[in-house]
């Protein structure tokens, strides 16, 4: 009496399904990592954006900061020209 196994038994049939699952969780897989590069990507390009839009708000806001407050500005330039006049007012004539 010889047995050939010409149908595929239960564990066959198991294994190839568990097989199958597993190729399609590898192709879903593969795709979230696809996404998740190119979100990595959209990310570096919008993290250099914000660093360009804080520079410019920077920049808008001490010129602002400026043409509100010159007097400030004024008063220390005021201080400067004083320092350096200083010594001339010091010297005495001969």
């Amino acid at each position: 009496m010889s047995t050939t196994n010409t149908a595929p038994t239960n564990a066959t049939q198991a294994k190839e399904r568990l097989y199958a699952q597993l190729a399609g969780s590898l192709g879903r897989m593969s795709r979230a990592i696809s996404q998740t590069a190119d979100m990595c990507e959209q990310l570096q390009v919008d993290l250099h954006a914000m660093r360009v839009l804080a520079g410019l708000d920077a920049a808008k806001f001490m010129t602002v900061a400026a043409q509100l407050n010159p007097e400030e500005e004024d008063e220390d330039k005021s201080e400067i020209v004083d320092a350096t006049n200083e010594p001339e007012r010091h010297k005495t004539k001969f």
